[in-house]
């Protein structure tokens, strides 16, 4: 996504040249290291064991990984052996860059935007579209996954649908028979289908900017990735997602389930269409989400399903004074801008000390001129760090700068780097037991034994083998980098080339 424009596939892309990032701008000045260009690298080295560390210990938090990455710069100054002042000058160079600004006012709009289709009810439109369907076991499991993969792909964020239907859904699920592990892991999948494919996710925002691409562009070419890996994951989670109790095991919980629902919230899939088809359309993220929040709120306003309060107010007495679902649309995201700064800005350092061409020189050794070992060092590089970084965005920023040189190198076209990028980071984010999205659903599914003392707890590691999407999605792009299916590459200009062109 260019800060200015967007453009369609194989259109020529001026805005962002295919080396435009992996380069240190003309005036900043190199910098020399202890260790050479491996002491460039200390700043996210430190950042990502301090990301393990804390994740073993269970104290991972989106605060606790900003900590870490200060504290990895800081500790860069100690290894930098030219002027410290050059050194925070080439930081606030980093910091400065356009990729790190335009992923965060983009994620502050998407936040918005989710949050105004929550208070108007679209969770409880999903739940009674499941419950008048009359669908038990297996049925109901399988069709979790779908209204997961459908409000997840509406409000762009995995985590608040891990969290939302781990309070309504797995109530409901576990009441008409569905399999408590399976239905668990139905609602990770439908998570990383949307976290995935939707044009207004966090991690689809950063896979496009950071490889310089537009969004609606990237969303299109890899639809056929994610349904390739959704269609066999719908299936097993049919067949595999009965209990063997079966049937109905708690006729009250199924009618507190049913008063929690309301088919009025379902409207609020309009302001969801209008933004998807604006962005298909090619218009900008900004310019889509600034529609949809503008009719969003209205639909809301006269379907009665929310009220102006819920959307922003002031109240003297609360902590923030401002408070509603856009102030909370931002806030959601003001923690994990400011990393997405410092990692960009470490990231940058790591361009300038030399560690970049000499990670990209060591890989090609064994590359040469093989473009499926190309293919398949980024999707290792993209796996390791997201299974080392249990917050998969800050992972896929970790991994960005290493996917952009490597791919520019061998000039793969940028929605393929992009997609290689988000599909991997999208699937493992929410499979490992340490992954922070798996704590969360967990933890809420223990919150919800206060309110239904019947309801059965899975541990992260019962579920992560079950978690079909995301394994799936891994696979089929590791199938992708080996046979080369899907690949394209670019010219100088951006356009989209079959062949890979002459050096």
């Amino acid at each position: 996504m260019s800060p200015t424009s967007q453009q369609n596939p194989g259109q020529q892309n001026t805005a962002h040249p295919p080396n435009d990032a992996s380069h240190a701008a003309p005036d900043s000045p190199s910098l020399t290291f202890r260790f050479g260009a491996w002491g460039a690298a200390i700043p996210l080295i430190f950042f990502v064991v301090w990301a393990i560390t804390t994740s073993v210990m269970g104290l991972s938090s989106e605060i606790g990984l900003v900590m870490g990455a200060l504290f990895g710069l800081t500790l860069g100054l100690f290894f930098c052996t030219s002027r410290w002042e050059d050194y925070a000058n080439g930081l606030f160079d980093g910091l400065t860059q356009p990729i790190g600004v335009v992923a965060i006012v983009a994620w502050f709009y998407a936040g918005m935007f989710a949050q105004v289709l929550q208070v108007g009810g679209l969770v409880e439109g999903l739940v009674w579209l499941g419950g008048i369907s009359d669908m038990t076991g297996g049925w109901f499991v399988g069709l979790t996954f779908l209204l997961a993969a459908v409000f997840s792909t509406a409000v762009g964020t995995g985590y608040g649908t891990t969290v939302a239907f781990c309070t309504l859904m797995y109530p409901a699920g576990i009441a008409v028979g569905g399999d408590p592990t399976l239905l668990f892991a139905a609602i990770l999948s439908g998570a990383i289908f949307g976290d995935n494919l939707a044009p207004v996710s966090d991690t689809t925002i950063v896979s496009a900017t950071t490889q310089g691409a537009d969004v609606p562009g990237v969303v299109k070419s890899r639809f056929k990735y994610s349904i390739a890996a959704a269609l066999p994951a719908l299936a097993l989670f049919v067949i595999f997602g009965g209990s063997e109790q079966g049937g109905i095991t708690d006729p009250a919980a199924v009618q507190s389930m049913q008063e929690a629902a309301d088919p009025a919230g379902l409207i609020m899939l309009a302001p969801f269409a209008l933004v998807l088809i604006l962005a298909l359309r090619g218009q900008h993220l900004l310019t889509s989400l600034t529609w949809g929040i503008l009719l969003a709120i209205p639909v809301m306003l006269i379907a009665g399903t929310g009220s102006l309060p819920q959307i922003i107010a002031f109240d003297a007495e609360a902590d923030g004074v401002m408070t509603g679902a856009l102030v909370r649309g931002v806030e959601g995201y003001v923690n994990m801008g400011i990393l997405i700064l410092l990692i960009v800005g470490a990231a940058h350092l790591m361009t300038l000390g030399g560690t970049m061409e000499h990670v990209t020189r060591l890989l090609m050794r064994w590359i040469k001129q093989s473009m499926r070992r190309a293919e398949v060092a980024i999707w290792g590089i993209v796996a390791l760090l997201n299974s080392a970084i249990t917050i998969n965005t800050a992972a896929e920023i970790a991994a960005a700068p290493f996917v952009r040189a490597l791919g520019t190198r061998y000039r793969i076209h940028r929605y393929r780097r992009a997609n290689m990028l988000d599909a991997v980071t999208s699937a493992l984010g929410y499979i490992f037991p340490w992954g922070a999205p798996v704590l969360l659903g967990w933890s809420t599914i223990q919150s919800m034994q206060g309110t239904y003392d019947w309801l059965p707890s899975v541990s992260p590691t019962a579920v992560f083998p079950f978690v079909f999407q995301g394994w799936f999605l891994v696979a089929i792009m590791l199938l992708a980098a080996v046979t080369s299916w899907g690949l394209t590459f670019e010219d100088q200009d951006g356009n989209e080339l079959k062949e890979r062109p002459a050096s």
